[in-house]
């Protein structure tokens, strides 16, 4: 993965998003320790202050726990909750703003809904 550190999002809420990414594709399992905040700022060549924001935001979202000592591991529930949080929040928020385009470009909800299929498809290698 590569920081986008020209855009709007902060590099820590990048961090935790890829994290996410890691504990989606099973990369890290339930109770597997994650990367060290020293580790995530080698990785990424950033500040170990801003690798620790990052891993902060999973803890208050019960993705990660921390074991004195040891390190931060993944929770039972990561899985659930980051897929919950990225449906609720991502999803939505990319559904709205497709919606908004196609309202502004005249493009009817089946025409749409086609385009979505289509390109599900080409993803699918279908």
């Amino acid at each position: 993965m590569i920081l986008n550190t020209d855009g709007t999002k902060p590099i820590y809420v990048q961090i935790a998003e890829w994290l996410e990414t890691e504990i989606l594709n099973g990369n890290f399992l339930q109770d597997q320790k994650v990367y060290s905040q020293y580790q995530l700022a080698e990785i990424f060549n950033i500040n170990p202050a801003t690798a620790a924001k990052g891993l902060t935001l999973l803890v208050e979202d019960d993705v990660l726990y921390k074991k004195r000592g040891l390190g931060m591991f993944v929770t039972e529930a990561a899985q659930a909750i980051i897929l919950t949080k990225r449906r609720e929040h991502t999803l939505k928020r990319l559904v709205t703003e497709l919606v908004s385009e196609a309202e502004q470009l005249n493009v009817g909800m089946d025409e749409l809904l086609e385009m979505v299929r289509k390109e599900s498809k080409q993803s699918k290698g279908e």
